[in-house]
Formats: C-alpha cells, sequence, structure tokens
C-alpha cells in the first residue's frame, strides 16, 4: 500500500534542485520513498532575475 504526501520546496539553484530538496526532506520523515509527482512550478523574481525556484510536489512511499 502508498501513502502520497504534498510537500513544497525551494532552490536557489534550479526547479531540479527544488525537487530534490523535496525528496530529501521527505526521507528523512518517512520511509520507503518511491516517486515524486511535480503538480506545480512556480519562481520569485526580482530586478528581472529569478531568485528562487519552487516546486509543490507529491511524494509517495510505502506503508509498512
Amino acid at each position: 500500500m502508498l501513502k502520497v504526501i504534498e510537500v513544497l520546496a525551494e532552490s536557489n539553484k534550479s526547479w531540479e534542485d527544488a525537487a530534490q530538496q523535496a525528496v530529501a526532506t521527505a526521507d528523512k520523515s518517512v520511509r520507503n520513498v518511491k516517486s515524486i509527482y511535480i503538480e506545480n512550478f512556480q519562481a520569485t523574481v526580482d530586478n528581472g532575475q529569478i531568485k528562487t525556484y519552487r516546486v509543490n510536489a507529491k511524494i509517495s512511499f510505502v506503508l509498512e
């Protein structure tokens, strides 16, 4: 049986790094993370430059 949690993550490098941060953070709280589904991409902008990348992700893991 799988369970899905929704997480928000942010990075100043890239959306890929934000997704990795989401997985790394979830992995600290739950075991057996199996997949990530990126639901939404966002970014903050300052003076015409992207400052932070954000993802809204669903992470699935196996229940024991």
